[in-house]
């Protein structure tokens, strides 16, 4: 195994649509404060842990100083490490990174942070004295980013087309995806969201944004909106002449959600309640597909995580992927031979929302309550990342 992760030595916050619940939170000082009580909670001292890494897309103020800020918040201010920015991809690269670290016998207990705010991103100026007049170029860093890609030149959105078109994807499979998504994320809300409860707090107090009170408390993700086909039905694609339609994509949402990882697996048994069954990572994949098709590149990355551990697709029980957009699984499925009904049990990003670093994590973290459930055996998770790049990661349960 690469590394270990204790069972239940992780944690997600609720996910809220931007311009929501979290909007006032600075994501830094938000993901330090869940962090802390989280660890409390398992009787973990952060001093304990000898390295740490953080991942961020989304520029916050002062997140210059990243990782090591938000060690200093969680009362472990020996604790270094790297601030580390994969757009959608960050949530893998982070467990990759620490893996890497443990390898080298550079750390044996670790944890990695992942936290965005994509409400109220930055607008940055920046000087070009040498420009006419001295005048400089300015950014939108969330709505620019999503509408332009500096290489492929298109939008996020065109990506998702420009798959669409090759793969013969149309609207109607696209909103069938959507609907059957919803459900599955509606199981996740059954018995008072006893799935959902395995790693997210039943209630959360949202504190202030100094952090001092708790100005309200939520109960799961906020701005998840009900659908059905009458509605989906009068939707029209964002492009003229397209096919993927505001239903068939995520929506931009703030949240946090963190992991431990080990070296050895003694050391995880030891963190993870009695009798818990152990979690070891088998392989990374990464992969970059053609300029403009982005929602394909987990296909390769998932081939490359696959070659590393020896393994087939068929020896993998359980399916979860980032899905920006509803085209994302139906390629995926497509180029292995799967049922897409099967993937993405209990809730994926396409419904629950996107706040980047954290959502790679948050889909990690589920597909091993998922193995859990069943006893055990392995999972993949895979998703695509700005850049046409894409990673995924195996886990064995048990």
């Amino acid at each position: 195994m690469l590394a270990w992760i204790p069972y239940r030595g992780y944690w997600s916050t609720p996910f809220a649509r931007w311009q929501g619940d979290f909007a006032h939170l600075h994501a830094l000082k938000f993901a330090a404060h869940v962090a802390r009580a989280e660890l409390d909670q398992r009787q973990i001292d952060a001093k304990d842990f000898d390295f740490a890494a953080y991942g961020l897309t989304i520029g916050q103020h002062q997140s210059f100083f990243g990782l090591p800020w938000v060690t200093a918040m969680l009362g472990a201010p020996h604790l270094t490490g790297p601030t580390i920015s994969q757009a959608c991809a960050t949530g893998v690269r982070l467990m990759a990174t620490a893996a890497g670290e443990m390898a080298t016998g550079g750390a044996r207990r670790t944890l990695v942070i992942g936290a965005d705010r994509t409400s109220n991103g930055p607008h940055v100026y920046y000087p070009a004295p040498e420009g006419p007049g001295g005048t400089g170029t300015a950014e939108n860093i969330v709505m620019d980013n999503f509408n332009d890609d500096p290489h492929a030149r298109c939008a996020m959105v065109d990506t998702a087309e420009n798959v669409a078109r090759r793969e013969g994807i149309d609207t109607a499979e696209q909103h069938e995806l959507v609907l059957h998504r919803h459900a599955q994320y509606a199981s996740a809300l059954d018995h008072g969201r006893a799935f959902q409860t395995r790693y997210m707090a039943a209630r959360l107090d949202v504190p202030d944004a100094r952090l001092r009170k708790t100005i309200r408390q939520i109960e799961g993700d906020q701005g998840v909106y009900p659908t059905n086909a009458e509605k989906l039905a009068t939707l029209r694609p964002v492009r003229e002449g397209g096919s993927v339609t505001f239903a068939g994509q995520t929506h931009p949402a703030d949240g946090n959600a963190a992991m431990i990882l080990t070296a050895r697996a003694e050391e995880a048994r030891d963190l993870a309640p009695a009798g818990a069954p152990p979690v070891g990572v088998l392989a990374f994949g990464q992969g970059r597909e053609d300029k403009g098709f982005m929602p394909a590149a987990p296909i390769r990355a998932t081939h490359r995580a696959l070659e590393q551990a020896g393994i087939g697709i068929g020896d993998v029980s359980v399916f979860k992927s980032h899905n920006p957009f509803a085209v994302n699984d139906i390629a995926f499925a497509r180029a292995f031979g799967l049922d897409w009904r099967t993937m993405n049990n209990f809730g994926s990003s396409l419904i629950w929302g996107h706040p980047h670093a954290a959502t790679a994590r948050r889909g990690v973290i589920e597909m091993i309550e998922e193995l859990e459930m069943r006893g055990g055996g392995i999972g993949l998770f895979q998703g695509c990342a700005a850049g046409d790049s894409a990673m995924a990661v195996l886990v064995r349960v048990g």
